[in-house]
């Protein structure tokens, strides 16, 4: 089962579902397309962006479950 963790790329997360750029909007990263965050870490850009990384990853890792079900 494919999960993320903090040290996750932004740009990893999405090769595993593309769809994972919808959760990122929906809690305030608007800059998933941007170059730069490609290469951030999902921690990283939670700090970046004032959010729980550990929230964002139950999150996403929540949807990839479902999603392989």
């Amino acid at each position: 089962m494919a999960q993320v963790t903090k040290d996750t790329l932004i740009g990893e997360a999405l090769m595993m579902n593309m769809r994972i750029a919808e959760i990122l909007m929906e809690s305030g990263m608007h800059c998933v397309g941007c170059p730069a965050s490609q290469g951030e870490s999902i921690e990283e850009a939670c700090m970046v962006h004032g959010m729980n990384a550990d929230e964002l990853i139950t999150k996403i890792n929540e949807f990839l479950a479902k999603e392989e079900a």
